[in-house]
């Protein structure tokens, strides 16, 4: 049985976010609570939406206190604004941190016995769908506008919450070229490197289909031919909107068949050390990859395909090996950082690592069975 949860509504291309006046109004919204982050407030970003609204003379009120890896305590200070706010929507202004944050108020609103955000891990079986949410993507990598997933960092215990809900959906998603223009280049990189690996890992999932196939083996051809002018000189516009259907497609998949230990093993370390999400997995997946190797040799050449190799006269396992080595070209192409010691880990931090990256509900999703002792020589063979 395959199973497939989308937006109703999704909108992309340069401008598309004007669309929301007449979104807000035929569903008679007149009030949003609107969810962003300092540094698109202070930059300008979260106005190309809020001056839509200010045109339109909707009402709102903002709320910013939310961190690159949103906390526990994030979520409860906006629910608490939120409930002062009385409005009748929630508009979401960033990329995975303020979706995930926006996400987890949306679900406690209308499903108040889950107020312990640490109760939402997992497949909460929560009753209700979420307070209405509209996503506005500035990123194009995590896909939290399309997904049922959101994770949430438990600061006391140093770790990620990972929650799966599909009452957590927005209900209308725009990418807007304007807005993800303004990305800088470095969130650029890690951003198109976590859609990447949102692809490879669900294309290569057992949970995989023949339809999220169709999507991750285009979502990765998509990165192959944008991420590096959507990094370039401030980016190219035509590749920044390539790199905003990667991202998507990506999650449409993902969101449905699941992923794997790149993603287990780069959760504790933005939980424990703040790495930012994107380069962790950026780092990450080449050293994963090699591991599943043997599990998905014939996708990896397919993949290899993808990332635009010729592997015409080539054997199932050189296919393999040229399909690592892309991604790891491309990721150094672009500026992310090749190992963990270049991003501060030391070796004896990866024991601990390694037992929570096996815990991880992504870890089920990987296409080869692993333990803690078999992450531990990956994070070794990263660092």
């Amino acid at each position: 049985m395959a199973r497939m949860i989308l937006n109703e509504t999704s909108y992309f291309g340069a401008g598309c976010r004007r669309e929301v006046v007449g979104e807000l109004r035929r569903r008679n919204m007149n009030k949003a609570f609107v969810v962003s982050d300092k540094d698109l407030v202070k930059f300008g970003v979260a106005k190309k939406v809020t001056g839509v609204l200010d045109e339109a003379g909707i009402a709102y009120e903002l709320f910013d206190d939310v961190k690159a890896n949103p906390t526990i305590a994030n979520v409860q200070n906006g629910l608490a604004a939120f409930r002062q706010a009385n409005a009748d929507v929630i508009i979401a202004i960033g990329g995975g941190s303020v979706m995930d944050t926006a996400k987890a108020i949306g679900i406690i609103a209308e499903n108040p016995e889950f107020a312990d955000v640490r109760s939402l891990e997992g497949t909460a079986d929560t009753k209700n769908k979420c307070f209405p949410i509209v996503a506005f993507a500035t990123t194009s990598g995590t896909a939290a506008e399309v997904t049922i997933n959101y994770v949430i960092t438990d600061e006391e215990a140093g770790r990620k919450l990972v929650c799966v809900d599909p009452n957590d959906i927005p209900i209308i998603a725009f990418n807007d070229a304007e807005m993800l223009m303004s990305m800088p280049k470095g969130l650029t990189a890690a951003t198109g490197m976590d859609a990447l690996t949102h692809a490879i890992e669900a294309y290569i999932t057992p949970g995989a289909t023949p339809l999220s196939d169709l999507l991750t083996w285009n979502s990765i051809r998509f990165v192959a031919q944008n991420l590096e002018a959507a990094v370039k000189d401030g980016g190219d516009a035509a590749a920044r909107e390539g790199m905003a259907y990667a991202s998507y497609v990506a999650g449409m998949a993902f969101s449905n068949v699941g992923l794997g230990i790149v993603h287990s093993m780069a959760h504790p370390l933005g939980a424990r050390y703040d790495i930012a999400h994107g380069v962790a997995n950026a780092l990450l997946l080449p050293f994963v990859m090699e591991y599943n190797k043997p599990a998905a040799l014939e996708k990896f050449g397919d993949i290899a395909r993808a990332m635009g190799v010729d592997i015409k006269g080539m054997s199932a396992e050189e296919a393999a090996d040229a399909a690592i080595e892309a991604v790891r070209k491309l990721s150094a192409a672009i500026g992310i950082p090749q190992r963990l010691r270049d991003i501060g880990i030391k070796e004896e931090q990866l024991k601990q690592l390694s037992e929570d990256a096996f815990i991880d509900p992504c870890t089920g999703g990987n296409p080869r069975k692993t333990s803690p002792a078999e992450i531990l020589e990956i994070y070794k063979k990263a660092l």
